[in-house]
């Protein structure tokens, strides 16, 4: 769907407060409704009606950038800390397809190139290939052949992160959309620093070129050439890459696939062990397969993280003392590295020893570990619960003994 992206702050609070009245008319029809039906309505049952979670992901994605992120990191928790409704609501922004009108595109990048900016090229699309919470990407052809993948940032959306962000978020609370006990401050920080490293464009350009620069040489991967003459701090233009999704090795041969899936961790292994250097967001769309020649295709570097030589070397301890160490060196390893405090309670310290020791399972297996038979993931869900339920348990105790 096509529609303009509202770029002003006025506007953008606008949509929001458009959203809050459309959820309060909507729960008060439907309360009329079932009370016109002998039930007594629940609040959870008036909030989560089909009509307020299509507003709901109506509006975030039609406004994009912060909104749209922030309500893509909440749908990640897949139901088990939120409620599952309103997971499932979320989690529709994810691969939801607003984009901007060809007009809109059109001023972007008469700024960023001025008017003749078509005469660059043999051909462009104004239909995206794709469309995120930052910006869109859009095919080109030079009239030397050379294909261009070029990736054009929305109009503000730099401007309105953190205020789109805290809005959203008010939003949730105001409605209760949000548990009481859920920490929600580190949410709203991670949110606000991903997304401004996702919008400097150049710093994205900086990020390639060193990843291409740490992969030389490795006929694994591929990754896409940054065009500088080209690129903006609100334009990045590469060269295209056409792979596959990585998800088609599912249907390739198992040494193929066992091939590909070493590749991707030794890469991990790199990144955070040996270059410090680290792309941080999982999404799979960040990953294509060239099945011709067998390689990789990396795309994305918007968020990327620089790690010490110091948060290097904990890590790696904390590595090892998995792999043959026993609870005592972990929980040591584990406080090095940052992930446990020394007010932390026994049970919420127990929870992150067995959480690092299964998900480093695999590094302990004999031979080939066969994670499509294995319930790792649940059982780490699960864990990660029962550290939520110690932290809110601690924080309910405090209240308590202040309240004496």
């Amino acid at each position: 769907m096509n529609r303009q992206i509202t770029s002003s702050r006025i506007g953008r609070l606008s949509l929001l407060g458009k959203l809050a009245s459309g959820i309060v008319g909507g729960m008060v029809s439907e309360g009329a409704r079932q009370l016109a039906q002998g039930k007594r309505p629940s609040l959870g049952n008036l909030l989560l009606t089909p009509d307020n979670a299509h507003r709901l992901t109506h509006r975030l994605s039609e406004m994009r950038g912060a909104a749209m992120k922030f309500g893509q990191l909440l749908s990640m928790d897949s139901g088990q800390v939120l409620p599952p409704e309103l997971s499932q609501v979320l989690e529709r922004l994810r691969d939801n397809a607003h984009q901007m009108p060809s007009t809109q595109v059109t001023a972007v990048l008469q700024q960023a190139w001025g008017k003749k900016w078509q005469s660059q090229f043999k051909r462009f699309d104004f239909i995206p290939v794709a469309a995120a919470s930052i910006g869109q990407v859009h095919r080109a052809e030079l009239h030397d052949g050379e294909r261009l993948a070029i990736k054009i940032q929305y109009p503000g959306i730099k401007r309105s992160i953190d205020s789109d962000v805290d809005n959203v978020a008010s939003l949730l609370r105001l409605f209760n959309l949000i548990p009481p006990d859920m920490n929600f401050l580190p949410l709203l920080q991670e949110a606000k620093h991903q997304l401004h490293a996702e919008a400097d464009y150049l710093r994205e350009a900086q990020a390639l070129t060193r990843f291409s620069s740490y992969t030389s040489g490795d006929e694994r991967f591929v990754i896409p050439e940054v065009m500088e003459s080209l690129t903006t701090p609100e334009v990045l233009t590469m060269t295209y890459l056409d792979g596959q999704p990585i998800e088609h090795l599912s249907e390739k041969p198992g040494a193929e696939r066992n091939a590909a899936a070493a590749a991707i961790l030794e890469l991990a292994l790199h990144e955070v062990f040996d270059w410090g250097f680290v792309q941080t967001d999982p999404n799979f769309a960040n990953y294509r397969y060239q099945a011709d020649h067998g390689r990789i295709q990396l795309l994305d570097f918007g968020a990327t993280r620089e790690y010490s030589s110091q948060q290097r070397a904990a890590l790696r301890t904390l590595l090892q003392a998995c792999i043959d160490g026993d609870d005592l060196d972990i929980e040591h390893a584990a406080a090095t590295a940052g992930y446990l405090e020394a007010t932390d309670p026994r049970a919420y310290r127990s929870a992150i020893i067995a959480l690092l020791r299964d998900a480093t399972e695999p590094v302990r297996a004999e031979g080939n570990y066969n994670f499509a038979t294995s319930d790792l993931a649940e059982r780490m869900r699960e864990r990660l619960l029962t550290r939520l339920r110690a932290r809110v348990a601690v924080r309910d105790l405090t209240s308590r003994l202040a309240a004496d």
